[in-house]
């Protein structure tokens, strides 16, 4: 076996192209290619994003594989999203990706994209420390939000989710009834960090354990602005910094309170943040108060392993190789994939 496999991964879930270059759990090259096509329709266009994962596919790898100074001979093995995503984009990179692997005879290695963002923690990136076995994991993107118990590299458990949306599509929901524009997760942040957090309050779900609801928190946020509306044309726009800063610490809070009730559940040592959503500066800051609150060790990834991109798609391969845990050439993305 070798102890050191070099892996390209590819990740196509959504509307971002990325191919890396691992060795082992060390990045040579994480490459991505944004994009901009979405913006002025507010959201990601589906047959958009396919398309352009097809421009965009071969040039990424192909640069990856140089910044890694290393040529398609000496892989070891391709690691693909299988999903969850966009099953137009799933099927560009798994396409690619099974090809190549044909054409290489190397081993294929598909990949649960959430799976993904949580294994990110184990990405080598200096003297940082890597979480232990078993801890919690508050995973939350534009399309996922869940608490998950990692026991292992590929032994998960998902203790909590969202029953409906998630918490990134609520910032984007919220960033589009104040025409922010899109992704309306950074657009907030920055607006909320000259705000008041306690001007405004909104709706808290109930909901069973230590599941989510967002459906609510958005419907709440869209009546109170349409109201403040009637009286003041203007509300908005006089109000926005406070408004966004409110927002965003009242979702905060949300995801903060079912992690701690969590730790007191499974009296892990260890807490983690993963997912897009794990790059908002008011999330980051509360996760480290609420790990000192509880006496937990925190883990966040470095920015660049947040948001979609290969690296993590690589490390979770990096796993399922030393596993032996190969996809046949007949594996098929999957729009909806739950470990």
């Amino acid at each position: 076996m070798i102890s050191s496999p070099i892996i390209l991964a590819i990740e196509s879930s959504c509307d971002d192209t990325s191919a890396a270059i691992l060795r082992g759990n060390e990045v040579l090259s994480n490459i991505v290619a944004n994009q901009a096509i979405h913006e002025q329709f507010g959201g990601v266009v589906p047959e958009l994003a396919s398309r352009e994962h097809q421009k965009n596919i071969v040039p990424v790898v192909d640069t990856a594989l140089k910044k890694a100074n290393l040529s398609s001979k000496e892989l070891n093995a391709i690691a693909f999203t299988e999903g969850p995503g966009l099953l137009g984009s799933l099927l560009v990179g798994g396409s690619f990706a099974k090809s190549y692997a044909l054409a290489l005879n190397i081993p294929l290695l598909a990949v649960d994209h959430m799976q993904g963002h949580i294994l990110s923690h184990f990405i080598k990136d200096g003297e940082k420390q890597f979480p232990e076995f078993p801890f919690l994991c508050l995973t939350v993107s534009g399309g996922h939000t869940q608490i998950v118990l990692v026991e292992a590299p590929l032994k998960m458990k998902v203790v909590g989710k969202t029953i409906d949306d998630a918490a990134g599509e609520a910032f984007d929901k919220a960033a589009k009834i104040m025409n922010l524009g899109y992704p309306g997760g950074p657009l907030i942040d920055r607006l909320a960090k000259t705000g008041n957090p306690s001007r405004f309050e909104f709706a808290t779900p109930n909901t069973e354990g230590l599941d989510f609801s967002f459906s609510g928190i958005k419907t709440s946020f869209l009546y109170q602005l349409q109201r403040e509306m009637k009286a003041d044309g203007s509300f908005i726009e006089n109000n926005l910094n406070d408004i966004c800063a409110s927002y965003q610490h009242h979702i905060v809070s949300y995801l903060l309170n079912r992690l701690k009730e969590a730790v007191k559940i499974y009296g892990v040592k260890d807490i983690a943040l993963a997912g897009g959503v794990s790059a908002n500066s008011e999330l980051r800051l509360q996760f480290e108060a609420l790990a000192q609150e509880t006496g937990s060790r925190s883990h966040i990834p470095r920015f660049e392993y947040c948001t979609d991109n290969a690296a993590m798609i690589g490390i979770a391969g990096y796993f399922k190789y030393l596993e032996k845990d190969y996809s046949s050439l007949s594996v098929t993305p999957k729009a909806r994939l739950h470990f």
